[in-house]
């Protein structure tokens, strides 16, 4: 077993716009209309979109690589790119997806050691990230690394406005 992560650049735009509708799709179309997850898919992950956030300086996305293919993606944000006002003593975990083929390889686990450490080298206090309420199996493995809930937000699947818990770790 071989893994590596790399980080994404402008040229990995479109690799990296397949992989999230990919992901996106896979994690959540049984549980949203049709409809609206067309209207988030097309909202969240264009290429304008796409281009604006690999461009900022404050977001970095990574490749994950499970025997030289790629399994999933990370999303962090640090300073004014977090999507919520946390504070520069926090970095978040905008997206973490592994597709469901590589899931149950401790890839999550994986990514999610790889977003504290760069917490760690960054001198940040705190990691936190949302989780859609229902997300069961998420936020059992959230607090299986260490993350408790300490608030929560909307967030728009379309029109339908759904509730994500804001899920924290402090590090020390």
């Amino acid at each position: 077993m071989k893994i590596d992560v790399k980080q994404c650049k402008l040229a990995d735009l479109q690799q990296l716009q397949e992989i999230s509708i990919e992901t996106f799709n896979e994690t959540f179309k049984d549980q949203n209309t049709p409809e609206n997850m067309q209207a988030y898919l097309e909202k969240a992950f264009n290429k304008e979109q796409f281009e604006k956030e690999i461009s900022n300086p404050f977001s970095k996305f990574f490749f994950l690589y499970y025997n030289n293919e790629i399994a999933g993606f990370l999303k962090i944000n640090i300073n004014e790119a977090q999507s919520e006002k946390m504070g520069n003593d926090s970095l978040e975990i905008e997206r973490i997806y592994i597709k469901s083929s590589f899931q149950k390889h401790g890839l999550g686990k994986y990514l999610l050691n790889k977003a504290v450490d760069i917490a760690t080298e960054l001198q940040k206090n705190k990691i936190w990230l949302g989780v859609w309420e229902n997300n069961e199996n998420a936020i059992a493995f959230y607090k299986r690394m260490g993350f408790v809930q300490t608030g929560a937000h909307s967030f728009f699947m379309g029109d339908d406005e759904q509730t994500d818990y804001i899920m924290t770790k402090t590090l020390s």
